[in-house]
């Protein structure tokens, strides 16, 4: 015997599953070691330029 539903589930009860995915999330942030600013986790801090308490980048 196969698995086989009684009936078809419409594309509203579908979707309301498959909604929960589909949120979209906020970033996560972390302070930076150097000089204390939100940034995106593993990645340049955008106000003073470093990575992993190394200077990337030179910011004016």
């Amino acid at each position: 015997m196969s698995i086989c539903p009684k009936g078809k589930h419409s594309k509203g009860r579908r979707d309301k599953r498959k909604a929960q995915t589909w949120k979209i999330a906020l970033p996560a942030l972390a302070e930076c070691i150097k000089c204390g600013e939100l940034m995106r986790a593993h990645r340049v801090c955008k106000a003073c330029g470093s990575y992993n308490r190394k200077e990337i980048l030179e910011v004016k």
